[in-house]
């Protein structure tokens, strides 16, 4: 959005919100909030549990040596109600493979060596090149920046290869996380082939100072039960009349992507268990580009390409707006859209009004229930809810009173462009 336009709309929503401003003692304060804009929010309120729709709106006060404390507002959310996450799981996938590369401890061996791929097993696919990349090579650190600017399928899959399905799941498990990575994404593989990871060495100049071989998961994780969606689904061209089988896809629970974007955002908050065993540099790198722009991203030269705008990946707030993102608000995100259902989590910033919270959502958007058809409602449901909230709970936001202003300088950062 444009500054001028913002500012008008800010000052205008101040001026009636201030004299009606709901109490954030309110236990079904979003329910209210969305109750108080019916225009925008009455055809999602009345068709929640068809649309699947969970909220969850974290407030964020500061003491008085800035130090966060959380307080969390819920919409319909259930941890057992699953959910198809799509690319949500790839933050996960990213703070893993770096935490792996500082828990391995190798001279030489960093975010930014070249990570070269190798082909063992069926379905399997090599790479030893990256045309997108300053150096031409592949590796953990543009994996990482491809996901987490514009959530890169093929860069995922490199880092569930990397860190391979049995111990992905191991570690997020013993963390205390309620999470299952069992797939790469946009490939047509068997479990079997997603047990089995491709061979990955790691090079300083032509000399190989890591080789991993194939990795097997040799123990079925179950699912805690079947999961059917739908009056149908397409394989191939053919319509198959029958439900469709989400159990043995990844599963990922809204508040458990709340909880993981908390642990990298505010670690020292958050119990010393769920936290990620990196370095504060590759902190920092995470934060950069988990809230960097297309437009500010060098390698790849996204700047270049028109088809990714600000909101590409900044779905609450903006939905799919294409003008510009103003200054003062950045994202710290990840979102998601597969099989109709479009997801964002996210800690949104407002650096001129001193304003930060956490939002997560997800709304199914397949009305007509034939899944895998690419026919969903993204444009006329997703989008619209997303950014509705979004600017739903900004303006609430605004008319909160904290009890100290919150110093935000540690997340103004340098961007590439």
């Amino acid at each position: 959005m444009k500054s001028s336009y913002w500012i008008s709309i800010t000052a205008l929503l101040v001026l009636g919100l201030s004299r009606c401003a709901t109490p954030s003692n309110d236990p079904n304060l979003l329910e209210t909030l969305m109750n108080s804009k019916q225009a925008q929010f009455l055809p999602y309120l009345n068709d929640t549990n068809k649309l699947q729709i969970q909220i969850i709106y974290t407030q964020i006060n500061r003491d008085e040596n800035n130090f966060p404390s959380f307080k969390s507002y819920y919409y319909n959310v259930d941890s057992t109600k699953y959910f198809y996450p799509a690319s949500t799981v790839k933050l996960p996938l990213v703070l893993l493979s770096l935490e792996k590369l500082h828990t391995l401890n190798i001279d030489g061996l960093d975010k930014n060596s070249p990570m070269l791929s190798d082909s063992v097993y069926s379905g399997q696919r090599s790479v030893s090149n990256d045309t997108t990349s300053q150096n031409g090579f592949p590796s953990v650190g543009h994996y990482a920046k491809k996901i987490l600017v514009v959530s890169d399928n093929d860069a995922y899959n490199r880092l569930y290869e990397l860190m391979g399905q049995k111990e992905t799941n191991q570690i997020l498990n013993n963390k205390g996380y309620n999470i299952r990575i069992l797939h790469r994404l946009e490939r047509a593989l068997t479990p079997d082939q997603n047990r089995h990871t491709e061979a990955i060495r790691f090079l300083s100049g032509e000399k190989v100072i890591y080789n991993q071989p194939l990795l097997i998961n040799r123990d079925s994780i179950q699912p805690p039960r079947r999961e059917f969606f739908g009056f149908g689904y397409m394989q191939g061209d053919s319509l198959i009349r029958d439900a469709f089988d989400f159990t043995y896809k990844n599963s990922y629970p809204l508040q458990e992507q709340q909880e993981i974007l908390k642990a990298i955002l505010f670690p020292q908050a958050v119990d010393e268990k769920k936290r990620f065993n990196i370095s504060e540099t590759d902190r920092q790198f995470v934060l950069q580009y988990i809230s960097q722009l297309p437009r500010e991203t060098e390698f790849p030269r996204y700047y270049q390409d028109t088809t990714y705008y600000d909101a590409y990946c900044k779905f609450l707030m903006f939905g799919e707006d294409k003008e510009s993102i103003q200054s003062n608000i950045r994202i710290f995100n990840k979102v998601g859209d597969a099989y109709g259902f479009l997801i964002d989590n996210a800690y949104i910033i407002d650096f001129d009004r001193g304003i930060e919270f956490m939002l997560s959502a997800v709304i199914n958007t397949n009305t007509d229930q034939i899944y895998n058809d690419g026919v969903y409602e993204y444009k006329t449901l997703g989008y619209p809810l997303m950014k509705s909230l979004g600017q739903l709970i900004y303006n609430h936001e605004l008319t909160r009173k904290r009890p100290n202003k919150p110093d935000l300088s540690e997340f103004k950062l340098t961007y590439d462009r």
